[in-house]
């Protein structure tokens, strides 16, 4: 674990992989620091938000005597259920990347449990990883200039749900018709950091 000063409102901890990002999240979340107004992880990094007036090298201390387990399966406690169309147009080629079915496909799809480590690349986006490394592919070879909003993908380690219709460049599984974005929801997010997911697949 690094622990940099960032500006003059917040604290950057930099550590050795995802697991260890969830590990700390979930940490911070489960016993907040004094002065930390906010917790923004990524994929290698965690940023502390300070409060108002809140001391620096006090917080960077605090994060440095912290001791959080590595493990990607760990969160908030919350965990949300997302109810997921199987029909998406790559479902047949993440299968011959897998190695498996298409049906096996979305039974380890549907009983992986899925941690949303950090958001990004649009609003209410989560990068979520799962307990199942059979489901590790790559991205496509060449992106889609549109994706459908609500459409579930994966690339990489991670899978995710487009809040919005945009370009994109993931492995489309399936679509589901809940709102992972809503300005009038609060939280607006659906899919925040050390949130557990779980797909459920629907006809």
């Amino acid at each position: 674990m690094r622990v940099l000063k960032c500006a003059d409102t917040g604290v950057l901890v930099e550590v050795a992989d995802l697991a260890q990002v969830i590990a700390l999240g979930a940490a911070l979340q489960a016993d907040p620091l004094p002065g930390v107004a906010d917790v923004v992880p990524a994929a290698r990094t965690v940023l502390l938000r300070l409060e108002p007036g809140a001391d620096p090298a006090a917080v960077a201390e605090a994060v440095t005597g912290l001791r959080p387990t590595a493990e990607v399966g760990q969160g908030t406690g919350e965990t949300v259920t997302v109810p997921v169309h199987y029909d998406g147009e790559d479902l047949a080629d993440i299968a011959e990347l897998t190695g498996l079915s298409p049906r096996e496909v979305v039974r380890a799809h549907t009983a992986a449990t899925w941690t949303v480590a950090f958001c990004g690349f649009a609003p209410g986006f989560g990068y979520m990883v799962g307990d199942d490394p059979r489901l590790h592919v790559p991205r496509r070879g060449e992106a889609r200039t549109r994706v459908p909003k609500g459409s579930v993908a994966l690339a990489g380690e991670f899978t995710g749900v487009y809040p919005r219709s945009s370009p994109g460049g993931w492995q489309l599984l399936g679509r589901t018709d809940a709102v992972t974005w809503d300005l009038d929801r609060n939280p607006p997010g659906l899919l925040r950091p050390g949130v557990r997911v779980r797909f459920e697949e629907v006809a």
